[in-house]
């Protein structure tokens, strides 16, 4: 009898184990980036743009590309949030730079898990519209390289609406 005990508290703490470790789940999208330019030219037009799309009244009429706000800008590291204007959601950024004969640029978003699929295209564009804004995607030696399962949505964004 002491044994179902053991056994049924052991499932049921299991149980309410794996409910919290669900809940922490988060959408994650990956994409790297090649440059044949400096990584110092990189981080600093990444920057600017971010600076240039931050928070201000008028972003509820300017789309996705505005709510940008800059949290760190280290020469190898920069942090931003990006807030849709349209949901309030608040999807974290990260670059990380790293410079050899090129500049290699890996950025990671992650953002809550959500059940709508079209937010798996919204955190690749919180990413690619900095490039595009920038205009790093013409930059000497530009290459992207992602898919649709480390970045979900990559492969039927459309960041021109975004």
């Amino acid at each position: 009898m002491d044994l179902r005990f053991l056994f049924i508290t052991s499932a049921l703490l299991l149980g309410a184990r794996l409910t919290i470790s669900l809940a922490d789940l988060s959408s994650q999208c990956k994409v790297k980036w090649l440059f044949g330019i400096s990584c110092q030219d990189v981080n600093v037009k990444l920057v600017s743009q971010i600076k240039s799309w931050q928070i201000r009244p008028d972003c509820q009429y300017t789309g996705e590309r505005c709510s940008y706000e800059l949290v760190v800008a280290d020469p190898y590291l920069i942090t931003a949030t990006h807030t849709s204007p349209a949901t309030k959601k608040v999807i974290n950024l990260q670059f990380l730079l790293e410079q050899s004969t090129i500049c290699k640029v890996t950025g990671e978003v992650g953002s809550d898990l959500s059940k709508d699929p079209s937010e798996d295209s919204t955190n690749y564009c919180s990413l690619q519209n900095l490039m595009d804004g920038s205009d790093l995607i013409s930059a000497e030696g530009y290459k992207q390289f992602s898919n649709k399962w480390i970045c979900p949505g990559f492969d039927t964004a459309n960041c021109t609406l975004a």
